[in-house]
C-alpha cells in the first residue's frame, strides 16, 4: 500500500483511512454530508496525489497524443487543457485523462490511479515515434482546492491573478512559497476552484500554508467519499463506474470529446458506431421516492423487464434525493423517461433528467 506525501498530515487529524487504487487514502474526516456542503459553500481540500502523471516530450509528442486520444489535442494552447479519453480497440475507453500543453513540444497527461500502468504500457505500446516519455506520478502531488471561496481564499498565496485563469486553463508560477507550481482550473466537483500540482518535497508546505491562508474561509480538509458525491451531482463520469474497457465514448455521452475529424484508435469503427446509433446510452436519473440507488443495481421498465444497470448512485446531500448514472436501452433512455430501480426486490420508479443534477 502506497502513501501519499501528507498521509500522516491526513492520519494526524484523524482521517477514515481506507486503501484506494494502492494508496492508503483519506476517505472521511468529519462525515460526507458536512464535508460535501464545505465544497459546495466554502472551501475544501483534498489531497489526490495518488493520481498519475505522463510527461511527453519533443517534435511527435502532439502526433502521438493524436494517435491514443479521442479529443483533438492540436487546438491546444500553451496554458490550456483539455478532457479527452484513451480509446482501446474493442470499442471501449482504457481510461479518461486530461491533456495539458506545457510548452510547444511538451504535453502533462494526468490519468486516473487505478490505471497508471495500464495507461503507461497502452500509450508507450503505441510510441513508434521516438516520443520521450517519463512517468512522474511517484515523484507529484496533487492538491483540489475547490469551492466558491477557494479562490478568494487563495489570492493572498501567488502573484499570478487566480480570478484570470478560465476553467480548463492552467498557470505555472509561484505559488505558497514555492517556484514552477502548476495551477490549473480543472475542478471535478462543479464549485469552482483549481488544482495544485507540485513536488512531493513541496507539498507539504503548501498544504500547511493553503490551511493557512484559508482559515478566515471555513477551509477544511475532504477525502474522497465527498468528493464522489460532489462529481455525481456534477454528472462527471468515474472510471470504472460509469466508463470502463467495454463502454464506448459514445455510449457513455462522451461524443463531445471523440473527434472524428483525425484518425485515432479505433476511430473507424467508433465511426460506425457513431453513424449505427448505439443500443444503450449512459443517463442521468432522480428517485420519485425516497431511496438511494447503488452501484449495480438492475433498472427495469414499467413492466420489470431488465432495460440497464445502475452504474454510480447516493443520497445528494445537496438536494436530498437520491440520484445516479446508468446504462439503458436506448428507446428507455430519453429525457422524461420513467424507469424503475430494483432495490431489494422492489420496483422504485425514477425518472430520466438533465444534467447537472446540480444546479448552483
Amino acid at each position: 500500500m502506497k502513501n501519499t506525501a501528507l498521509t500522516h498530515i491526513h492520519e494526524s487529524l484523524g482521517a477514515k483511512m481506507l486503501p484506494f487504487a494502492g494508496y492508503n487514502m483519506p476517505i472521511l474526516y468529519e462525515g460526507v454530508n458536512a464535508e460535501h456542503e464545505t465544497v459546495r459553500n466554502a472551501v475544501g481540500v483534498f489531497d489526490v496525489s495518488h493520481m498519475g502523471e505522463f510527461l511527453l516530450t519533443g517534435p511527435n509528442a502532439l502526433a502521438l497524443i493524436q494517435k491514443v486520444t479521442s479529443n483533438d489535442a492540436s487546438v491546444l494552447t500553451i496554458g490550456r487543457a483539455q478532457y479527452s479519453c484513451l480509446p482501446n480497440n474493442d470499442g471501449g475507453i482504457v481510461d479518461d485523462l486530461i491533456v495539458y500543453k506545457m510548452k510547444e513540444e511538451e504535453y502533462l497527461l494526468v490519468v486516473n490511479a487505478s490505471n497508471i500502468d495500464k495507461d503507461w504500457d497502452w500509450i508507450a505500446a503505441h510510441n513508434d515515434l521516438g516520443v520521450a516519455m517519463k512517468n512522474l506520478s511517484d515523484d507529484y502531488s496533487l492538491l483540489a482546492i475547490q469551492g466558491p471561496k477557494a479562490v478568494e481564499a487563495m489570492q493572498s498565496l501567488t502573484s499570478k491573478d487566480l480570478y484570470a485563469i478560465p476553467y480548463y486553463h492552467f498557470e505555472v508560477g509561484d505559488f505558497a512559497g514555492i517556484d514552477n507550481v502548476i495551477i490549473s482550473a480543472t475542478g471535478y466537483t462543479g464549485s469552482g476552484g483549481f488544482e495544485i500540482y507540485c513536488k512531493n518535497s513541496e507539498v507539504e508546505q503548501i498544504w500547511n500554508k493553503v490551511f493557512e491562508a484559508g482559515a478566515s474561509f471555513g477551509i477544511k480538509p475532504i477525502g474522497l467519499a465527498a468528493r464522489d458525491t460532489l462529481r455525481l451531482e456534477m454528472g462527471f463520469c468515474l472510471y470504472g463506474n460509469d466508463i470502463n474497457d467495454t463502454t464506448s465514448p459514445l455510449e457513455a455521452g462522451l461524443g463531445w470529446i471523440t473527434k472524428f475529424t483525425k484518425e485515432f484508435t479505433n476511430s473507424e469503427n467508433l465511426k460506425k458506431q457513431k453513424e449505427a446509433g448505439v443500443s444503450k446510452k449512459l443517463v442521468a436519473f432522480e428517485m420519485q421516492e425516497r431511496a438511494v440507488p447503488r452501484h449495480d443495481y438492475e433498472i427495469v421498465d414499467a413492466s420489470g423487464n431488465p432495460i440497464g444497470i445502475v452504474t454510480s448512485g447516493t443520497m445528494s446531500p445537496s438536494m436530498n434525493k437520491g440520484i445516479g448514472l446508468g446504462y439503458v436501452t436506448t428507446e428507455n433512455s430519453a429525457l422524461d423517461s420513467d424507469i424503475f430501480i430494483r432495490i431489494r426486490k422492489n420496483n422504485v420508479p425514477a425518472k430520466v433528467v438533465k444534467l447537472p443534477f446540480y444546479k448552483k
